[in-house]
């Protein structure tokens, strides 16, 4: 690859795990601000839009209504998107920025899990040992809190379950589908299946006053096309000019730590030393995921899209 080509790769790769690390925070600010199901299919609506608009600038629009992939894309939209933002705003409002950022960490877990269950892949000690290191550093720090008693925690902690349904059917029904039509499918049927449930709840009378809305109305829309979707370009663009692991390898372990500065600037949060002893676990045992050599067939399902799914989610 040449030389140019790598430090635009690197570059994207910072810009990536940069993005990733103001995910949570901004969750935490807009959730404060709004009612969770309100952000996150406002949240996912603006994504949603522009996402259309890139689809149909590029003629790839009827991908998400074709009947060969239209169904299957429906349900990784509402699996990876809807589902998962109804579980990760709700979470988000009901933790901190540095608790929420911890619990996404049990991706990898069950990446290793499903991938062992429904496509074969045995996985090596090393990994197993990886995820027993980022567990561990979860439950040093939010389990001093109660997570029994922590109904945000808990949702946080599954969250990452629907990312890897999701990827799963990508994986297996879905293989010759383009990214940026994967992206456009999650955040256009995720928006619609969202628009739908919070009308069907009763969600006009949730919304927020006019005057919370217009102050918010901004923050969500940045959320869902900068956050969301354009951070799942940025990872795109950085997997494209550098190998895969070497991608995850560097924004993966980056958000955690990174998120930290973001916290404080946009929140004022401050880990305490079991939140900082917990981070530097969890961190170390990502990196040793996505660094381990695997077993046998490709790598398991998710594990190479950890960071994309941190950022949207990443949401």
């Amino acid at each position: 690859m040449p030389h140019g080509q790598e430090r635009i790769g690197l570059l994207f790769a910072a810009l990536c795990a940069l993005n990733g690390a103001f995910v949570p925070a901004f969750a935490k600010l807009t959730t404060d601000r709004g009612d969770p199901f309100f952000v996150a299919t406002a949240t996912t609506l603006f994504a949603g839009a522009f996402a259309a608009l890139v689809l149909g600038l590029r003629g790839d629009l009827t991908f998400l209504v074709r009947r060969a992939t239209g169904p299957r894309l429906f349900i990784v939209g509402a699996l990876g998107t809807a589902c998962a933002f109804l579980l990760f705003f709700y979470g988000a409002r009901r933790t901190s920025a540095i608790e929420t950022v911890l619990c996404l960490q049990t991706e990898p877990a069950y990446s290793l899990l499903l991938s062992w269950m429904f496509l074969g892949h045995r996985p090596s000690t090393w990994r197993v040992m990886a995820i027993g290191v980022l567990l561990l550093g979860i439950v040093l720090a939010v389990g001093g809190r109660g997570v029994a008693s922590s109904p945000g925690v808990w949702a946080l902690l599954i969250t990452p379950l629907c990312w890897q349904v999701s990827h799963l059917i990508v994986l297996r029904h879905l293989p010759r589908i383009s990214p940026h039509v994967l992206t456009g499918a999650r955040y256009v049927h995720g928006g619609l299946v969202l628009s739908v449930l919070w009308v069907a709840s009763g969600g006009v009378v949730t919304m927020p006053a006019p005057a919370d809305l217009v102050p918010l109305l901004p923050l969500v829309a940045l959320q869902g096309v900068i956050l969301s979707y354009v951070g799942t370009l940025l990872w795109y663009q950085a997997i494209t000019r550098l190998d895969l692991a070497r991608s995850t390898a560097i924004v993966v372990p980056s958000i955690p730590l990174l998120s930290l500065g973001a916290s404080f600037v946009l929140l004022g949060e401050v880990p305490t030393a079991y939140q900082w002893s917990g981070l530097l676990l969890t961190a170390a045992g990502v990196s040793a995921f996505v660094m381990a050599p695997h077993v046998d067939g490709p790598t398991p399902v998710g594990a190479a899209e950890v960071a994309d799914e941190h950022l949207h989610q990443a949401m």
